[in-house]
């Protein structure tokens, strides 16, 4: 039955396979995956798509055989402005290149694979980098993703419409493809959701569907609780645009100089129809997610009438 589903899925393109009302899984954390491979603090994650490539592979069919429809790949930090940090800001495209093609590899051409984009960093208004300039950045990562292979762009762990409007506009120009985009969501005093920035749900879910997104999302920062909450936030001004959700394991605890994540994958997948019934139609993990997590998560959607 799921060689069918993901023929069926490999014949037509994400948006397509959505507007027919299936749901669909995404991968989990890679971060702390790779640190479990031997990441170094400090040590450029990307870079690992050169050096380590079976380490990274290894990753990608873990989420696969997971049961993961979608996965993502390891370029979030691919921006030439984030490499620079590590002197590596000339190897943005053989990079970002890399990190498509492994992810492609093990994807095959039944699953989806998304390039991931993160945060660069820099304020566009604090002066601290132009428009123009931002956008060659997003643009150089978003077309090494394409030539490597990606189906879709996913700009993830957003705070700042300004950056992600431009992130949106290099990557639709740049490939052509679809682009999905995401915010990352923290519970004020107050009980309200706003990124670092200030943008409620709401506002991020007009501006950036506005702003060209195909698909529009939460990911980090919450376990499934707060992310159906911040779904059912943005179906008040969006009814119709897909959602993707890429939660936690829970809020972070630090025990022991240790950061443990508490929901266990069984907790997860509990809430898995209530997150769909509030609208989510791509749902996946983030930090402290692991294979367990998504095949917990795949097992439920796939029961799913």
């Amino acid at each position: 039955m799921e060689v069918e589903i993901y023929f069926e899925i490999s014949m037509k393109s994400l948006i397509e396979v959505l507007k027919e009302g299936k749901i669909l899984v995404s991968d989990g954390a890679w971060g702390t995956f790779l640190q479990s491979k031997g990441l170094q603090p400090g040590e450029c994650p990307e870079l690992w798509n050169i050096t380590h490539k079976d380490d990274v592979l290894d990753i990608a069919k873990n989420y696969i055989d997971a049961g993961a429809d979608i996965i993502l790949t390891n370029s979030f930090g691919g921006n030439p402005i984030k490499l620079k940090h590590y002197g590596l800001e000339e190897k943005a495209f053989e990079l970002n290149y890399a990190a498509a093609s492994i992810s492609r590899e093990a994807a095959g051409n039944n699953h989806y694979v998304l390039g991931s984009i993160g945060p660069t960093g820099v304020l566009l208004m604090m002066g601290e980098i132009t428009e123009d300039e931002l956008y060659e950045n997003f643009a150089i990562q978003s077309n090494a993703l394409k030539e490597g292979g990606v189906d879709a762009i996913l700009i993830e762990t957003m705070s700042d419409i300004d950056e992600a409007r431009v992130a949106i506009k290099a990557a639709k120009e740049t490939t052509g493809l679809s682009v999905i985009c995401t915010f990352t969501f923290e519970k004020t005093l107050l009980g309200q959701y706003k990124t670092m920035m200030g943008i409620t749900p709401t506002e991020m879910a007009l501006a950036i569907r506005d702003a060209g997104a195909d698909i529009i999302g939460t990911n980090c920062g919450n376990g499934f609780e707060q992310m159906i909450e911040i779904v059912r936030e943005m179906r008040t001004v969006d009814k119709g645009t897909p959602i993707l959700v890429h939660a936690n394991a829970g809020k972070p605890v630090y025990k022991d100089g240790i950061t443990i994540f508490p929901e266990t994958p069984e907790y997860m997948a509990s809430k898995v129809q209530l997150l769909i019934d509030s609208g989510a139609n791509i749902i996946g993990g983030c930090c402290g997610t692991t294979p367990s997590h998504i095949s917990a998560l795949a097992n439920i959607v796939r029961n799913i009438k």
